[in-house]
């Protein structure tokens, strides 16, 4: 599979998420975000950003229960919440935004 973006065709897995990690940039989090009928805000990139440094520190991208311990660490129990992420990333949030933070799915994630 492929994702167009901006006049390039990026190669995907089955699945749609990005082979080549280091092709990612946030015009691709726009593509993908379109896709899944997502507008992107402030809210949306401080825990797309917290994904892509929480995968660089551990080498994987974290299911929802340790996606929602690391946003509530990191941008305050406000935000690390289930429904919080939900209302941001509809279906399952930890699937949604790393797919967008250009990150591989989710290991625990079906």
């Amino acid at each position: 599979m492929q994702l167009a973006v901006d006049g390039h065709l990026l190669a995907t897995d089955p699945e749609g998420y990005l082979l080549d990690l280091h092709q990612w940039n946030p015009a691709v989090a726009e593509a993908y975000a379109a896709q899944e009928g997502i507008v992107l805000d402030q809210r949306h990139w401080e825990v797309l950003h917290l994904l892509r440094d929480f995968y660089a520190e551990y080498g994987f991208a974290p299911a929802t229960r340790p996606l929602v311990k690391a946003v509530g660490r990191a941008l305050g129990a406000e935000k690390g919440t289930s429904l919080y992420l939900m209302q941001l990333f509809p279906g399952t949030p930890a699937k949604t935004a790393s797919k967008l933070a250009g990150l591989p799915k989710p290991t625990n994630c079906l």
